[in-house]
């Protein structure tokens, strides 16, 4: 049987598209504003995505709705239970029942209206039980201020619950608290531990928090053999700043054996998410013409994608480029860097919506 779990990217993607709260998605580390829990939902546009369709974030989470598989064959008595038998099962004590009754009221599914208030009530009936889930959805709920008054110490002593009974997400919620320093004490060295607990999970931030630490010897001494799968995993999952840190321990075989086309190979995927570190590097690496085939025209393109973004020293790189390139390959380069699109795989979206444009920055 499945169970819902809510992250903290879960109570971001619920106040911004199920209310209309004036000042937009609740920044995941700011101070705790008053959040209205019964304002009235936003309505949906035609032809809009449903927080049912596969690009939802439970979708991404692999937590898609079942449909009454918390319930005995008894209980059914052949016919398919609805949401008033669920209610029932959930006020005599049913956990399963408590967890979907109270998704159910989160969201607005099978036949409720949305009510953060009753979301609450189930899921502290869930947490009543010891339930690592209930524990870690009220701990969400209590973050984001769904259906209660917000309160960052009550999320993380339910996030610490939940993780010492054994609920990944919620080692991951808790660590970035303590990474953070909002809600619990700023402690990187226990933050590392909550990740530690979570990676056997496939927990993507969890493995790349990890192995940067390992990787950068701070808050745990350097072992690029270590840091290298768990940053791979991560950078293969589609995160851009893993792919990005991969490339340069492929680069300089740092845990892994050296190879410049693995390297240039995972700067590439990064680029193709806007990530202008990666930009700077692969340009550098072109111009050179020594760890890779020189590439002057794609160096110009990718100076010249940083230097838009704000990237200090672009400018100045691009221009000596270009210098040194007749004016066709420079009108060229120039188009190329004009139709360049930049898309964020799923696991980047979600990690940046969750935790922040920079996860390492949590170690600066």
């Amino acid at each position: 049987m499945l169970k819902y779990i809510l992250s903290f990217f879960s109570i971001c993607f619920f106040i911004n598209y199920a209310y209309a709260i004036d000042e937009g998605v609740v920044s995941l580390f700011e101070d705790e504003p008053e959040i209205q829990t019964k304002t009235k939902p936003k309505e949906e546009k035609a032809g809009a995505k449903t927080k049912t369709d596969k690009e939802s974030f439970f979708s991404f989470m692999n937590m898609d709705m079942p449909v009454n598989t918390f319930l005995s064959d008894d209980e059914l008595k052949e016919k398919p239970a609805t949401i008033d038998d669920k209610i029932k099962l959930a006020d005599r004590g049913n956990l399963q029942a408590q967890l979907d009754v109270a998704y159910s009221y989160l969201y607005g599914e099978n036949g409720l209206k949305t009510d953060p208030v009753k979301a609450f009530e189930y899921y502290s009936k869930a947490a009543l039980q010891n339930d690592p889930i209930g524990l870690n959805n009220l701990g969400s709920l209590y973050y984001g201020g769904i259906g209660v008054k917000r309160s960052s110490s009550k999320a993380a002593s339910l996030f610490k619950k939940a993780s010492d009974l054994g609920n990944a997400e919620a080692a991951v919620n808790i660590g970035f608290m303590h990474a953070s320093g909002n809600g619990a004490p700023q402690n990187m060295e226990k933050a590392l531990d909550y990740f530690e607990k979570a990676i056997s999970s496939e927990n993507v931030a969890a493995k790349f928090m990890l192995g940067y630490a390992y990787y950068t010897g701070k808050y745990r001494d350097i072992n690029y053999v270590k840091a290298a799968p768990l940053l791979k995993e991560a950078a293969d999952a589609g995160f851009d700043e893993a792919q990005t840190i991969v490339a340069n321990i492929y680069i300089n075989g740092l845990g892994f054996p050296q190879n410049y086309n693995y390297g240039v190979k995972y700067l590439n995927k990064a680029i193709m998410q806007g990530n202008t570190k990666a930009m700077m590097i692969l340009a550098d690496i072109l111009i050179e013409g020594k760890k890779y085939n020189k590439d002057v025209s794609y160096a110009h393109v990718l100076y010249n994608l940083a230097s838009v973004r704000g990237v200090a020293g672009a400018v100045q790189k691009r221009n000596n480029v270009e210098a040194r390139m007749k004016i066709d390959e420079v009108l060229m380069a120039q188009q190329r860097a004009g139709v360049f699109k930049e898309e964020l795989t799923e696991t980047t979206s979600y990690i940046r919506k969750t935790y922040g444009n920079s996860i390492s920055s949590y170690f600066d």
